[in-house]
């Protein structure tokens, strides 16, 4: 038995030795996550970071960089080392939407950086509490005229901007409430500051207690695990986000700090650890399109973007 597990030990080692030959960060690696604590990135780059030490013996440090939902982050990591002793987890929809709408007032584009992997892609969900006195989007629109208009809790640009669609086409008077996080999220809707939310995820143990309920995919599609709420597109409004949590470095890596970091990412990505992860906390499967996939993402993205907003 101990022959056995020395010999996996070994086996494991050259494995991991093998795949980051070549290449090492200077120092300990920054993993710097675009969001504040408690929420879905957060869990990811968390665990991912911790797996990567593991994995790799590097140090990996993961630290929350929250504000405009990634933009501060992603406008520190555009000037920082390009060593490969930063990178940063970001959300796409969030860093699109505002290069669409604000790009010449932002000091990055799609090329400042050097692009690493996908985690997976959210389904995002728009809930209320399980009591609400409505269930889908013209119950909500309803509800939202009858009392002067109504709060509704959101974590990134992209979900405001999916309100205002609301609003311009219904007359709701939603009115968006900013947080930092979607757990800060959940708590303001249990609490009863706002009376709806986006959420990706860590709704849903809520919702099978019944303390909460979906009552819109803002997704292209439907949810996995909620195949009988309908999209925002399919109640009548003409608008949705696809979000992928991503990971990229400063521009200028060299190929072979590009080729560690995106392995080791890969390898911690595919681990069981993380696809519990995501399976628990995005309802979701892992999905990693590589470095050459994030960028064609994004840029994909880009196009959606301007044609949804009419740029």
């Amino acid at each position: 038995m101990l022959k056995n597990l020395v010999l996996a030990a070994a086996t494991s080692l050259a494995m991991s030795t093998a795949a980051f030959a070549g290449w090492a960060p200077p120092g300990p690696v920054n993993l710097q996550i675009g969001f504040g604590a408690g929420g879905e990135t957060d869990t990811l780059g968390r665990v991912i970071a911790s797996v990567m030490e593991e994995q790799t013996g590097w140090q990996v440090i993961a630290e929350n960089k929250p504000g405009g939902g990634g933009i501060a982050m992603f406008t520190g990591i555009a000037v920082g080392p390009n060593d490969g002793s930063v990178i940063g987890l970001g959300v796409n929809m969030p860093v699109m939407i505002n290069l669409v709408l604000r790009g010449d007032k932002l000091p990055f584009n799609l090329d400042s950086f050097d692009y690493l992997g996908t985690v997976a892609r959210a389904q995002l969900a728009i809930i209320a509490k399980g009591d609400a006195p409505f269930n889908d989007i013209k119950g909500l629109v309803e509800y939202s005229k009858a009392n002067g208009g109504v709060a509704v809790a959101f974590d990134a640009k992209p979900q405001e901007l999916l309100l205002q669609r609301i609003n311009a086409e219904t007359g709701a008077n939603l009115k968006p409430l900013s947080t930092k996080s979607s757990a800060e999220e959940l708590q303001l809707l249990l609490g009863g500051q706002v009376v709806a939310a986006f959420n990706a995820g860590k709704h849903i143990p809520f919702i099978e207690k019944g303390e909460m309920k979906m009552i819109a995919s803002a997704n292209k599609d439907r949810h996995n695990y909620a195949p009988d709420t309908p999209t925002l597109i399919e109640q009548g409004i003409d608008a949705y986000v696809d979000p992928f949590f991503y990971f990229a470095a400063p521009v200028g890596l060299s190929a072979e700090a590009k080729e560690g970091l995106s392995t080791a990412l890969a390898n911690a990505i595919a681990s069981d650890k993380v696809k519990k992860i995501v399976a628990d906390a995005l309802a979701n499967e892992v999905n990693n399109l590589g470095p050459d996939g994030t960028k064609q993402m994004l840029v994909d993205g880009m196009v959606v973007v301007k044609v949804l907003f009419g740029k």
